[in-house]
């Protein structure tokens, strides 16, 4: 009993003295890529009206899923959308989604419809953070847990498209 009511006085004690760890806050600074913000932060839309900025999204001991390079839509992506998402959705045939308006089998937009590139924060939300597409009753193979990866680090990452660093080649 003597140890609780110790142990109490001490955490009472620490408190009072004001006990903080310092640290600069990068939450809300302007970035364009991960690249601008420190480690543990990455680069991203979510304060509306303020564009990208640096946001903390780990708890400090958990790993940083943006570690290592950014994955490029060339490498990286378009494999995972083709494999999941292009067969009879979000390709040249959307009977399945009833959705023309974006295709995920090409990074640009093209005549009015948007392709990868612009569609990356819709990617991450649904296939990272929601984890809904494809809809299971579709059958289609789920992402595995290592490409939820890779799309959310390319999304968080700019969302670039060869080994260039984002500058789509001008042949595609």
């Amino acid at each position: 009993m003597n140890r609780i009511h110790l142990s109490l006085l001490g955490l009472c004690a620490a408190a009072v003295a004001g006990c903080t760890i310092e640290a600069p806050d990068f939450s809300g600074k302007s970035c364009a890529s991960i690249a601008d913000c420190p480690k543990s932060y990455t680069c991203v839309a979510a304060r509306p009206g303020a564009g990208r900025t640096c946001e903390v999204l780990n708890a400090p001991g958990v790993t940083d899923p943006n570690d290592g390079p950014v994955p490029t839509w060339c490498q990286d992506i378009q494999p995972i959308l083709a494999a999941n998402c292009v067969s009879s959705c979000h390709g040249a045939d959307t009977s399945g989604s009833g959705r023309a308006d974006f295709r995920l089998d090409m990074y640009e937009a093209d005549g009015g419809v948007a392709g990868a590139k612009l569609m990356a924060p819709r990617i991450h939300a649904r296939v990272v953070t929601y984890r809904d597409m494809p809809p299971p009753s579709r059958g289609l193979p789920e992402p595995t847990e290592d490409e939820r990866s890779l799309i959310d680090r390319w999304a968080s990452g700019g969302s670039p498209s060869c080994d260039d660093g984002g500058t789509p080649d001008p042949g595609t």
